[in-house]
C-alpha cells in the first residue's frame, strides 16, 4: 500500500511539473495571442516600428485570422497535454501534431525539412510573422533619439528631436550699498532661471532659444512686489551646411565677444556675480538682433562672424522713446547709454516692435582656439564695430544735435587648465575706442562726473586649484578655491564735450575676489566669496560684499 501511494504521489509531481513546462511553452503563445490586439504598452515599442510594418501586422491579425489563432492556440495547448482538440473552423479532424515542423535528424543539417501546407492547415501558419514580429519584441532601452545638433538643450525628452535644458543661480549675503553711504545690509536675489528649449526640424535645421525669468518675477506688481522680467534672450534657427561653413537665419543671438558673454551658465565661473568685465565693458548678457555665419576649420580652431543691430547711446526708459523711433524731443532729458560709470551696459539695443533707435549695423568676429599641441588651453579674439552709436533725434543738454560717433572694441581671453595638476588660470583683457567722445550724450548731458574719454579699457587676471574631495551622496565632488584681480579703466583722457569735465574717480577701479567653488556634480556650483572694491572718488567705493550662490546647468 505504502509502494502505490508513493508511486501515485510521484505521478502526481510528474503531472504537475509536465504541465509547468506546458504553461512555460505556452506563455510565449499566450502573450502572442494577447498582443494580437496590438499594444502592450511599456513591454512592447510599437512607436519603434515603421509604419508600414504597423499596418501590415494590422492587417494580418484583423477579424478571422485572429479567430483562427486563438483556436490553434487552443488547439496546441491540448495536443501538448496530449488530449483531442476541438475542432477548428475552415479544419477537419487534423492530427494534433500537423502544425508541428519536423526537425532535421541529427548528423542530415542537409535534408529538406517538409512543411505542411497552410491552405490544408490553417493552424500551420506561424502565430508571429516577420510583418508583426515587431509588435512582439520587448524593449530595454528607450526608442534611439537623433544626434545632438542643438546649441542649449541637454536633457533628452520622449518626442524625438526635441530637448530641453536649464540654468539659474541663488544669491544672498550681506554688501555695502553704495547710495546709504557704504552701509552694510543683507539681502537675496532669484536673480534668474533660464529655460532651453532646442528642436530638430530636420537632421540640419535646429531651432534653438533660451527664455529667461530674473529677479523672480515678470513685472512690477504692488501685491506680490515683483519686480523681475521675462524675456527672449536668444531665439534662432540654425542651418547646418558642412563643418567649416553653418548658417544662423536672423533672430536674436549673442554677440560673439569674449567667453562669458558666450557661455554665461553659472557653473562655468567660480565667484557669486559674472567677472566684473563682462558688467559693462562687455554688456553681458550682450544680445541684438542678428544673423550670422560660424563653423570649425579644424585643427581647434572655429570662428563666428555676425551682422547685428548697433548698439545705442540710449540708456533710458522704454517709453521715453517716441512713436517715431528717436529720442525724447528737447528740452526733455534722457539718460547716456555709454557713459564713464557703467561703461556700455545700458547700450544694448531693444530686441522687439521695430523700435530701434538706428539704421545703422555693426559687424563682429570671433576666433575660438584650443589647440592640440597644448592640452587643457582654451581661448578666444573677437572684435567689434559699428560706425555708429549716435540714435536718431540725439541732442545735448544745450539742445545741440549730436553727430555720429563710432566705436570699436578688442576682447582677448584665455583659459588654461595645466595638464595632470588641479592648477588653472584664466585672464581677458577688453579695450575700448571711440570715434568722436563729442558726440557721446555722457559729454553733453549737464553731468560733469561721468564723462568719457577717447578710451575704456579692462584686463583681468584668476588662478584656481581644483581640488578632489571624494565620494559624496553617491558622485565625486571637487573644490575649487580662487583669486581674480581685475583692473578698469573707464574715464581716460580725450573727453570733448559741453560738459565741465570733473570725474570723481568712480570709474577708475580694482576688483579683488576670492572665494571657493564646490561642485557635487559638473551640473551643480556652491559659492561663496568675498569681494572688495576699490575706486579713486572721495571715501571709496563703498561696494564690498560677502555673498553665497547656488548655480546650475541641466
Amino acid at each position: 500500500m505504502l509502494a502505490r501511494g508513493l508511486a501515485r504521489n510521484r505521478a502526481r509531481e510528474g503531472s504537475l511539473t509536465r504541465r509547468a513546462r506546458l504553461a512555460e511553452r505556452a506563455v510565449p503563445l499566450i502573450v502572442a495571442a494577447a498582443g494580437l490586439t496590438g499594444r502592450v504598452d511599456c513591454a512592447v515599442a510599437q512607436s519603434a516600428a515603421p509604419a508600414s510594418t504597423a499596418q501590415s501586422a494590422g492587417k494580418e491579425l484583423s477579424g478571422d485570422a485572429l479567430l483562427r489563432n486563438i483556436a490553434c492556440l487552443e488547439q496546441r495547448l491540448r495536443a501538448l497535454e496530449g488530449k483531442d482538440a476541438p475542432e477548428v473552423p475552415g479544419k477537419a479532424n487534423a492530427a494534433p501534431n500537423s502544425a508541428v515542423v519536423p526537425q532535421a535528424e541529427p548528423g542530415n543539417s542537409a535534408k529538406t525539412t517538409e512543411r505542411p501546407d497552410t491552405a490544408k492547415d490553417p493552424c500551420a501558419a506561424p502565430l508571429i510573422t516577420t510583418t508583426n514580429k515587431e509588435l512582439f519584441t520587448l524593449r530595454t532601452e528607450p526608442p534611439p533619439q537623433t544626434g545632438n545638433k542643438d546649441l542649449f538643450g541637454l536633457v533628452p525628452s520622449p518626442v524625438d528631436g526635441l530637448k530641453l535644458g536649464a540654468y539659474g543661480e541663488i544669491k544672498y549675503g550681506r554688501l555695502q550699498n553704495h547710495d546709504a553711504q557704504g552701509q552694510w545690509q543683507n539681502g537675496f536675489d532669484a536673480h534668474r532661471f533660464v529655460l532651453l528649449p532646442t528642436y530638430e526640424i530636420t537632421k540640419n535645421v535646429i531651432f534653438n532659444a533660451e527664455i529667461e525669468f530674473e529677479h523672480a518675477g515678470a513685472a512690477f506688481d504692488a501685491d506680490d512686489k515683483l519686480h523681475g522680467t521675462a524675456e527672449i534672450e536668444q531665439l534662432f534657427i540654425d542651418f547646418k551646411i558642412v563643418d567649416y561653413f553653418n548658417f544662423r537665419a536672423p533672430g536674436i543671438d549673442l554677440v560673439p565677444v569674449g567667453v562669458v558673454n558666450q557661455h554665461h551658465e553659472p557653473t562655468l565661473f567660480y565667484s557669486v556675480q559674472r567677472p566684473e568685465l563682462a558688467n559693462g565693458l562687455v554688456p553681458t548678457t550682450w544680445k541684438a538682433p542678428a544673423t550670422s555665419i560660424y563653423g570649425d576649420l579644424g585643427n581647434g580652431l572655429g570662428y563666428q562672424f555676425q551682422v547685428s543691430a548697433s548698439i545705442e547711446d540710449f540708456g533710458d526708459d522704454f517709453a521715453k522713446r517716441t512713436d517715431a523711433n528717436t529720442v525724447p524731443p528737447f528740452p526733455q532729458r534722457y539718460a547716456a547709454g555709454i557713459d564713464g560709470l557703467g561703461a556700455l551696459s545700458n547700450s544694448r539695443p531693444v530686441l522687439g516692435d521695430f523700435r530701434q533707435l538706428s539704421d545703422d549695423v555693426a559687424y563682429a568676429l570671433r576666433l575660438a582656439y584650443s589647440p592640440a599641441f597644448l592640452p587643457g588651453l582654451a581661448g578666444s579674439t573677437s572684435a567689434y564695430f559699428t560706425s555708429n552709436t549716435t540714435p536718431r533725434g540725439a541732442y545735448g543738454d544745450t539742445g545741440a544735435p549730436l553727430g555720429r560717433s563710432s566705436l570699436f572694441l578688442f576682447d582677448t581671453e584665455f583659459r588654461y587648465r595645466v595638464a595632470n595638476t588641479g592648477l588653472e588660470l584664466r585672464g581677458e583683457f577688453v579695450h575700448i575706442t571711440f570715434g568722436n567722445p563729442t558726440n557721446l550724450r555722457a559729454n553733453n548731458d549737464g553731468d560733469p562726473t561721468d564723462n568719457v574719454g577717447k578710451t575704456m579699457w579692462g584686463w583681468s587676471g584668476e588662478i584656481a586649484y581644483h581640488l578632489p574631495m571624494g565620494t559624496l551622496m553617491g558622485s565625486e565632488w571637487e573644490a575649487v578655491p580662487f583669486y581674480r584681480y581685475s583692473r578698469e579703466e573707464l574715464q581716460t583722457t580725450g573727453f570733448a564735450g559741453t560738459d565741465a569735465n570733473t570725474p570723481t574717480g568712480a570709474g577708475d577701479l580694482q576688483f579683488h575676489t576670492a572665494g571657493i567653488a564646490v561642485f557635487p556634480s559638473p551640473k551643480l556650483a556652491l559659492k561663496l566669496n568675498y569681494q572688495r572694491v576699490i575706486d579713486r572718488e572721495p571715501g571709496g567705493a563703498k561696494s564690498d560684499s560677502v555673498l553665497g550662490g547656488v548655480g546650475f546647468l541641466f
